[in-house]
């Protein structure tokens, strides 16, 4: 065994209630730009939003600047908006996921409690529970 032991994964199934409003008000406050930002989880529920420093919005990506996040193991995911309210990934966005973590928000204009969806790494359509 080496020095470094593995974390054991925690499955997220919740998203806080507050953690999608405040995903759902910043898509909003960015439109027609696209938002983004990384997701942080504790005890499988998805809770805060880590927004990093130089990350540029345009109207059809969020450029992420991914060597300013931070050391942080409970950094889960990422959250973006689609200005064209197609919240289903594209390319672009599944090879973001395959460097980003497990679970993944994507949220459509007009950016309501409706117009979102949550994928895991591969793209896949997932259930998380608002809670």
């Amino acid at each position: 065994m080496g020095i470094f032991k593995k974390r054991p994964t925690v499955e997220i199934r919740i998203i806080k209630k507050k953690a999608l409003q405040m995903i759902l008000e910043s898509a909003k406050s960015s439109y027609p730009n696209e938002f983004g930002a990384l997701l942080r989880a504790e005890e499988g529920e998805i809770s805060e939003l880590i927004l990093l420093p130089g990350t540029i919005s345009g109207n059809s990506q969020a450029i992420f600047q991914l060597y300013m996040r931070p050391i942080d193991f409970s950094i889960v995911g990422s959250a973006h908006s689609h200005p064209s309210g197609n919240y289903s990934p594209s390319e672009a966005d599944l090879d973001f996921f395959r460097r980003t973590g497990s679970v993944h928000v994507i949220v459509g204009y007009p950016y309501t409690m409706r117009t979102w969806a949550a994928y895991n790494v591969l793209g896949e359509r997932i259930e998380l529970e608002v809670l």
